[in-house]
């Protein structure tokens, strides 16, 4: 069973937690609310989130110094934030919430169907990634045991196929995305996160290929999670 993605929607008014529920609730995935940066970053604590969709105009701590504290952390510092406003300030309002970490700048009123649209990407190289960390753990199973089952567990050369046709299914999904990542014209982050999926999976294939029978003895290095 997959798993699903959470994403993080922080805003100070209630109903519009409720309307990015119900423009994102297509999506299938699980929807957590904050009502203030000071409940995002508490959420952040404990949970791992495909994105964040984060209101700029919040009373205390409003959505720059939010995201500036999420892109403190090390734990978090990664994960996309797209910026929702409902003024426009012009450029220079929009350069800050570049330079704070934002890989998007919404402002409302925005297209249901182009949020929907963008965060569903983020959601996508999130799972991407989530699969790539488990076909990388059970490569480093294989390697700390030497080559050689224990108790029940699968011979060596079952085992290396399996992981072999599981990552090949990862590598199929990652280059389809790529190639409609290229098609829609998408955000250069997106593009940028999906290059380095892929960067990390050619590292992961290529320590699976050293395994194989008659390619060396040496223990191949595996690809940083980072």
């Amino acid at each position: 069973m997959v798993q699903k993605a959470k994403i993080l929607l922080v805003d100070d008014r209630p109903e519009n937690l409720l309307a990015l529920e119900a423009i994102l609730s297509a999506l299938d995935q699980t929807l957590v609310r904050a009502s203030s940066g000071e409940e995002a970053l508490k959420a952040l604590l404990t949970d791992d989130f495909a994105v964040i969709l984060l209101d700029v105009q919040m009373p205390g701590m409003d959505g720059f110094e939010t995201a500036a504290h999420i892109k403190r952390r090390e734990r978090t510092r990664d994960i996309p934030i797209i910026f929702l406003t409902a003024i426009n300030h012009g450029p220079h309002h929009t350069f800050r919430g570049y330079a704070a970490g934002a890989v998007d700048y919404i402002s409302k009123p925005f297209d249901p169907w182009v949020l929907r649209a963008k965060v569903s990407v983020f959601v996508e190289l999130y799972m991407k990634n989530c699969q790539l960390r488990e076909q990388a753990a059970l490569l480093r199973l294989q390697l700390e045991g030497g080559g050689r089952p224990a108790g029940d567990a699968k011979e060596p050369a079952g085992l290396l196929a399996e992981l072999s046709a599981r990552l090949a299914a990862v590598e199929e999904q990652a280059e389809a995305l790529s190639k409609q990542l290229d098609d829609d014209s998408a955000d250069a982050a997106a593009v940028a996160t999906a290059a380095h999926l892929e960067r990390k999976l050619t590292g992961l294939r290529r320590a699976l290929d050293a395994l194989e029978p008659g390619t060396g003895n040496g223990a191949p290095s595996l690809p940083s999670q980072s």
